[in-house]
């Protein structure tokens, strides 16, 4: 082993402490190393219960009965249509921006996928990831942990498509990362919630959120922006928001002219409902 794959292999193990209270002993308020220790027989679902509590996705069926979270994140129909619309991901080399729990990557390497870069700056999400690409036998998959944000500004390659689900709501300057998808790629997928003041205002859980509306203008494209607080959220082992204690989220209408303000001249639209539990929302399939 060379130091470089150690140095990466500790800095791992001290996310994994950080991880949540599975390593604290709550009797005398500091760490025992044995709490680190599994004395069951190796299991799937050991890996997955170092985080027990904290998933959101539901693994596939062909897994087995692993327990984890109930969003169906490796079976998503949104995934499926949106691949569709833009002549599917075989033999397509994918930028996948925030894989959370590699739920979408799963689908992407099912699918063809020659070859999938993904970029995850939650640690806990990341090593998620870890996890799901030992588990399933991902091999055309690599995680990145950083932000995605100065990997596009930086980067110099190019994608066939760009995945960024659940992320264009998290940003704060969210034209910036449909200019900057523009710069890496010819095709996009991008599930996102929408601000809208009528469906938004008929949920106070939801609007209470809500704060200052901003004008911004980046590039030649004007709109505004609500200020969104995560709030309590922040709190919970299992958030999966932006990098900052808030964000801003578009209207509808200002997300497709900024993608057509960059150059995505075709754009699908399905599974666009103001009723999702937690905001409006769409998912949209863009090429040019």
């Amino acid at each position: 082993m060379n130091g470089a794959y150690l140095r990466r292999l500790a800095r791992k193990y001290r996310a994994m402490r950080n991880a949540g209270p599975r390593f604290t002993d709550s009797r005398r308020g500091h760490s025992n190393i044995l709490d680190d220790y599994v004395t069951s027989a190796p299991s799937a679902q050991n890996s997955l219960d170092i985080f027990k509590g904290q998933w959101s996705s539901r693994f596939p069926q062909l897994s087995g009965h692993l327990v984890a979270g109930s969003v169906p994140l490796f079976e998503d129909p949104r995934m499926a249509w949106a691949g569709e619309q833009i002549g599917g991901f075989r033999d397509r080399s994918v930028l996948e921006l925030g894989p959370l729990e590699a739920g979408h990557t799963y689908m992407l390497e099912e699918g063809g996928a020659s070859s999938i870069i993904a970029v995850e700056a939650n640690a806990r999400a990341y090593l998620k990831c870890l996890i799901v690409k030992e588990l399933l036998q991902l091999e055309r998959a690599q995680f990145l942990l950083g932000d995605f944000l100065e990997y596009l500004r930086s980067t110099e390659e190019s994608f066939d498509i760009c995945v960024a689900n659940g992320v264009l709501y998290h940003m704060r300057e969210p034209a910036e990362l449909i200019y900057l998808i523009s710069r890496v790629s010819s095709r996009t997928i991008i599930w996102t919630q929408y601000y809208d003041e009528a469906a938004i205002e008929a949920k106070p859980e939801i609007s209470r959120r809500f704060s200052e509306v901003k004008s911004h203008e980046f590039r030649g494209f004007g709109y505004e922006t609500h200020k969104y607080a995560y709030l309590e959220a922040l709190n919970g082992g299992g958030f999966c928001g932006g990098t900052a204690p808030f964000s801003r989220w578009m209207l509808k209408q200002d997300i497709l002219s900024c993608l057509k303000h960059f150059g995505f001249t075709k754009i699908e639209i399905e599974f666009d409902s103001l009723e999702t539990a937690n905001g409006p929302s769409c998912c949209l399939a863009c090429s040019r």
